[in-house]
């Protein structure tokens, strides 16, 4: 049964996604995620600055390193989950199905909370020997040990935010997550500087500072949707397992979820290897990578968008408008992506002097950059035709594309290629060579399956 009282603007409040100019829209949609990304960004990295400057260089490498590298693995895996939960929601609130998104919603609320208990246990259990499998540096082993177990003692409200989060922008409103984003992030800036530099409480105070921050912004999603009287809207006592929404859920987030947990164990295997080069290259890999944040959450901002835009025109069944939205995302990630490329290429040494002093790790790090940079033009078919087929509800076959391109070829060329040519530049080089086949390969399964001649070309729609 589709409702449709109070809701033939409703759509048009939340920026127009299935009407209006399509780039503009999706440009007013995606401004909030990216200036999201940024905050994101300073969120994520407050912790290292502040501890690679008042601690040192191994209280760097332990928040940075292996630590991070698992913290990531866990959230990335319920992200790809979540992003299911996303594409359904959108779809019902592009169909205007009151119903099937009011349980939807529920449905992922219930589901964040479980997960949390879930991972927040094992994380505490199994914080040694996954450290210790990933071959983590004896001088960073127990402040890695300490950020890691107290970061899982905040996965539930992590895991509400960011489920939350995606409901709003499930239906298109990206404006409130930016407004709790800020405040979060300003309010983890204060709390670093007040157990890390003042009270010089070292790791522990940076990963309690984080997952205070995080339970602040459950609590403001939460109040957002608790208030909303919307088909969107959270209530207490309705919160629970849909079985239907759930195996919709779990169809499209079950593919998406074991990309992005392969994409997060692949990077464990390099940072792994990355680890066996001693503290240097591990800290300035860290600081490599939180530098190139900037890039990374654009990018997956944009892919964000994307998927929204897709998923409601899809779920409202217009056809024409879902290969134009293709068409001129392309276009502006394209743009995007070289912009920052330059930016991150010029500024190098002043982003990887944010997180330490110390000029060996910033020449190191300086290096990494300069390899890693100009090949971001290559992520692009990956993330536009990935976050295209996720919007549509067809998100399997990309996942077998994803993780054979990426994960199985990258692990395969960091064990074979690396003892052929033992040097640390074997590592980086693993990124490109995976990218590229990846990308054709996606662009080709798209072309077959959903272009010109495929599914894209009937209107008909069933959800």
């Amino acid at each position: 049964m589709r409702g449709q009282v109070g809701r033939q603007d409703e759509t048009q409040q939340y920026n127009g996604i299935t009407q209006g100019v399509i780039w503009q829209q999706l440009l007013i949609f995606f401004f909030p995620l990216l200036f999201g990304t940024f905050f994101q960004m300073l969120y994520n990295t407050t912790d290292a600055v502040i501890v690679g400057r008042f601690v040192g260089t191994v209280a760097l490498s332990a928040i940075g390193g292996a630590a991070s590298q698992i913290v990531n693995v866990i959230v990335g895996a319920f992200l790809g989950l979540a992003s299911g939960a996303s594409v359904v929601i959108a779809q019902y609130f592009g169909a205007r199905d009151d119903e099937k998104v009011s349980a939807s919603v529920h449905t992922s609320i219930a589901m964040s909370v479980l997960f949390g208990a879930v991972f927040m246990v094992a994380g505490i259990l199994l914080a040694n020997p996954m450290l210790k499998g990933m071959n983590t540096p004896a001088d960073s082993f127990a402040d890695s040990r300490i950020y890691m177990q107290i970061y899982f003692a905040g996965m539930v409200p992590n895991l509400i935010y960011n489920m939350g989060a995606g409901i709003l922008r499930a239906i298109g409103d990206s404006k409130r997550p930016l407004y709790y984003l800020i405040v979060s992030c300003l309010a983890n800036i204060g709390l670093d500087l007040l157990f890390v530099a003042g009270l010089k409480m070292g790791v522990f105070g940076a990963a309690l500072a984080t997952v205070l921050c995080q339970l602040l912004s459950a609590v403001l999603v939460m109040q957002c949707l608790m208030k909303s009287r919307e088909s969107y809207g959270v209530r207490l006592r309705e919160i629970r397992i849909n079985r239907r929404q759930m195996t919709r859920i779990l169809q499209i987030g079950i593919p998406a979820m074991v990309q992005s947990l392969s994409y997060s164990i692949t990077n464990v295997i390099l940072q792994a290897a990355v680890n066996g080069f001693g503290t240097n290259y591990v800290a300035a890999w860290a600081a490599c990578g939180k530098a190139d944040q900037v890039f990374w959450m654009t990018s997956n901002s944009f892919g964000v968008a994307v998927t929204t835009f897709i998923g409601q025109n899809y779920g409202a069944g217009k056809m024409k408008r879902v290969r134009r939205c293709i068409r001129e995302s392309l276009i502006i990630d394209t743009i995007i992506t070289i912009t920052l490329s330059l930016i991150l290429w010029f500024m190098a040494d002043i982003l990887i002097g944010l997180f330490t002093t110390d000029r060996t790790v910033i020449g190191l790090g300086r290096m990494m950059m300069h390899f890693f940079v100009p090949c971001y033009v290559t992520f692009i078919a990956i993330e536009i035709f990935s976050d295209v087929l996720r919007g549509l509800g067809d998100s399997f076959a990309p996942m077998v594309i994803c993780v054979s391109g990426i994960c199985v070829l990258r692990v395969l060329w960091v064990l074979i290629a690396t003892r052929v040519w033992p040097q640390f530049s074997t590592l980086m080089w693993s990124y490109p060579v995976s990218w590229v086949p990846t990308g054709i390969l996606l662009v080709l399964y798209f072309c077959l399956t959903w272009g010109r001649n495929g599914k894209l070309t009937d209107a008909r729609n069933s959800l």
